[in-house]
């Protein structure tokens, strides 16, 4: 059940807005790095401390888009240096975090850096981020000195039925487990072709690509990363110039390569891209060039890594 009590917290005063609901003053839609947008962790705080939460779990964790290529992330690291490592290692679906890391990864989504994720305690705390500097926060209890607090911190606390950002069943994709059973699909299939391609989606937007064997399958299975998101391909092709050749004359492609040192590398490009691209994998071992549009993906199949006691929590 979603928590009870849930407040819309923005600095946009309710007189500023129209009988619609729309905000007519003069506050600016983004960040002032400086004063509101302190007071908006500042709040979250007495809202946790009032709901009796010290520690929050990061939910669907997503970096923006990755971008297309050649060209870099809004911000480096999305924001998230010092908090995560460069690879993103401890943010993902379900790692626990403590409350000021928490707040900290609200102030990277009010700045628009380029990481996004729900914060929840199970059904008791949530606190979500949305456009233009709204935040909702869920609670089981009322919190009623934590609104007291959030305006004399300049901002206005609003009751609301629920966030707009909260999680319904139809909002999420039921995929099979990546339990055993997936396992030996997959050796039944590397029997068959000798190799294959995996994707593993351990963030929203952020893949790693693995060119699968039956003698590498076992250490490729002991990296992927909690709650990884996993996709089968056919493998990549040793005939480059086909793989090249394949990419459709305009929009967008997944394009995956092996280099000549063995290492699998990806990138996002359009027809813009070709002459570039084409430099860039002279030499590699194998390529593939996958569509990128939902419709016409048609992978072998794919499952979702569940957790060790074989529950699959992940909400792709």
């Amino acid at each position: 059940m979603p928590p009870s009590f849930v407040h819309r917290i923005t600095k946009y005063a309710p007189a500023d807005r129209d009988e619609r609901g729309h905000y007519t003053g003069t506050e600016e839609a983004v960040s002032d790095h400086g004063p509101l947008e302190a007071a908006y962790p500042a709040a979250i705080a007495a809202f946790a401390e009032a709901s009796g939460v010290g520690r929050l779990e990061i939910r669907d964790p997503v970096v923006a888009t990755e971008p297309h290529f050649g060209r870099g992330p809004q911000a480096e690291g999305y924001g998230l240096g010092g908090l995560f490592p460069a690879d993103l290692t401890g943010f993902h679906d379900g790692a626990e975090i403590s409350l000021p890391v928490a707040l900290e990864l609200v102030r990277i989504m009010l700045r628009k850096q380029g990481a996004w994720c729900r914060l929840e305690a199970g059904d008791a705390f949530t606190v979500h981020v949305g456009w233009d500097q709204y935040v909702y926060v869920g609670s089981g209890r009322p919190c009623a000195d934590a609104v007291v607090r959030t305006r004399e911190l300049g901002l206005f606390p609003e009751p609301v039925p629920a966030s707009p950002y909260a999680v319904s069943p139809e909002d999420t994709e039921v995929t099979e487990p990546a339990d055993e059973d997936f396992w030996a699909r997959v050796r039944t299939e590397l029997a068959a072709r000798r190799g294959l391609l995996l994707e593993e989606m351990f963030v929203g937007n952020a893949e790693r690509w693995h060119r699968l064997t039956p003698e590498r399958l076992d250490s490729v299975r002991a990296g992927l990363g909690p709650r990884a998101l996993l996709t089968v391909w056919p493998d990549l092709t040793p005939d480059v110039d086909a793989a090249l050749t394949a990419l459709p004359e305009e929009g967008s492609s997944d394009f995956v390569w092996e280099t000549r040192d063995g290492t699998i590398r990806h990138a996002r490009v359009d027809e813009t891209d070709y002459p570039e691209l084409a430099a860039l994998v002279a030499g590699a071992r194998a390529a593939c060039a996958l569509p990128l549009y939902v419709d016409d993906r048609h992978p072998l199949f794919r499952a979702t890594l569940p957790d060790s006691d074989g529950v699959l929590r992940a909400r792709w």
